[in-house]
């Protein structure tokens, strides 16, 4: 068993997570209008847990906490396979629990500077955090609903391994190019491509959001 899996991205009409490679997708962001961050808002306050990868906590510093509205900021759940991640991240204030997953080849020193910072550091897998095993434990834990805010390699990796149920996308109105600028899915072409269902689409002010059932 698993929690369900809903992935929620801001993009530009060209599928660009931000303005160039490196770059905060904060930049990208700028150009969303109030209403639309209260939608993201709105998800984030109806889930159990929300996710991204460490290379958007070094990059981004979110917070990942609900503000645009009323209600309860989500757990905090950031897989990183060796811990590397700043330990005066947002990510680790007191306004939410955060789990930090990790593979077994984190440094143990590293892991015990993460358990005095989080709630609890998760070790599975190998190599690399074990996905699919990271989203199990999480569902023993309670943890039934999964917002995933993550960048173009954890999104692959979740669309390779088949963990996604839904996709939600804000659309900025720009176009940004480049063949190096990450992309709602980045890593190599899915063996078999995913397919969508619209279930619907709307405005909030005069942003455009979809909603996507994945066809299984």
């Amino acid at each position: 068993m698993r929690p369900y899996v809903l992935v929620v991205s801001e993009v530009s009409l060209d599928g660009k997570l931000t303005l160039s490679k490196g770059a905060s997708s904060k930049l990208l962001l700028s150009s969303m209008e109030e209403e639309a961050f209260k939608y993201l808002h709105e998800v984030r306050a109806k889930v159990d847990a929300i996710m991204v990868g460490c290379e958007t906590v070094r990059i981004d510093n979110p917070s990942l906490t609900v503000r645009f509205v009323s209600g309860k900021s989500p757990a905090r759940v950031i897989p990183c396979s060796t811990g590397d991640i700043p330990l005066d991240s947002n990510i680790f204030s007191p306004d939410a629990p955060t789990f930090v997953a990790v593979s077994k080849r984190a440094p143990k020193e590293r892991i015990e500077a993460l358990k005095e910072v989080c709630s609890g550091v998760l070790i599975l897998g190998e190599e690399r955090v074990d996905l699919e095993l990271l989203l199990s434990e999480l569902y023993n834990m309670g943890f039934k609903s999964l917002m995933v805010e993550g960048g173009a390699i954890l999104n692959y990796e979740l669309f390779r391994l088949g963990l996604v149920d839904e996709l939600r996308l804000i659309h900025i109105p720009l176009v940004v190019g480049g063949q190096d600028v990450p992309s709602l899915v980045g890593g190599q072409c899915l063996e078999l491509p995913v397919k969508f269902r619209l279930r619907s689409h709307f405005k909030r002010g005069s942003q455009l959001i979809s909603e996507w059932e994945v066809v299984k």
